[in-house]
Parts: structure tokens; sequence; C-alpha cells
């Protein structure tokens, strides 16, 4: 991206940070609706689960796991977009974690929160025996 002038460093923090408020609602909606705090306990130690179909229950706790992957997935994200606000505040934003060269403009525009360039993106995606 190059340098960053005062008006885009305004737009990407704004961008960011409303992306940033969208994904701590979804992590939100989902842990309410899961109550995956308290509720993990109570699911697993439950007496009255004998009156429930086995299949019922194996649903439900297919349920439960695509929940916390998709709560997994999005507090990650929430974490890519968190380091890079602070990235902007160190004068870091837009510079690969990997190489030290700079994230395109076209890759930044299109993921703000990117950490890598796409070539260092690319390599981290192959799975590790083509590496």
């Amino acid at each position: 991206m190059g340098t960053v002038t005062t008006m885009d460093t305004d737009e990407i923090r704004d961008s960011l940070a409303s992306e940033a408020e969208r994904l701590a609602t979804m992590r939100d909606d989902i842990r309410v609706e899961e109550d995956f705090d308290s509720d993990l306990v109570d699911r697993s130690t439950e007496i009255s689960s004998a009156d429930q179909h086995p299949a019922d229950a194996a649903s439900e706790q297919q349920q439960r796991e695509i929940d916390l992957s998709l709560l997994e997935q999005v507090e990650a994200e929430l974490s890519d977009v968190e380091r890079a606000l602070h990235k902007l505040d160190q004068g870091t934003y837009g510079t690969c974690e990997a190489c030290g060269e700079p994230i395109g403009e076209e890759r930044l525009v299109a993921q703000p929160a990117a950490r890598f360039c796409v070539d260092d993106q690319a390599q981290a995606e192959k799975p590790r025996f083509e590496q």
C-alpha cells in the first residue's frame, strides 16, 4: 500500500472499527444463543438426557460443535481486525508480517485486516507436505 495518507488512515480505521463491531456482535450472539460459558457443564451432566432419543442428542451435539467452530472463526477474525487497528496506530499497517514488504493495495481493500502479502498467504495456506 505504500504510504497511508491521513484520509486513507481514517477510512481504513472506520472500516476496521465497523468490522470489529460486526464481529463482536456475531460473537456475542453465538455465545448468548448457545450459552457456552455456563451451559457446557450443565448439558454434559444432564440427568434427563436418558429421555432424549440418541439421534436427537447426536444432532444437538453436532450443532454445538458447528456453533463452537463458528465462534472460534469469528474470534480469530476479530483478533485479526484488532491486530490491524494496532498496526495502524503503530504505523506498520499494510506491511506483510512474513517478509516485511508492503501488502498490495488491492489486497488491503479486499481484506483490510490482511496480515500477509498474497505470496506469503498462499504459502501459509499450503498443506505442510507441499511446503
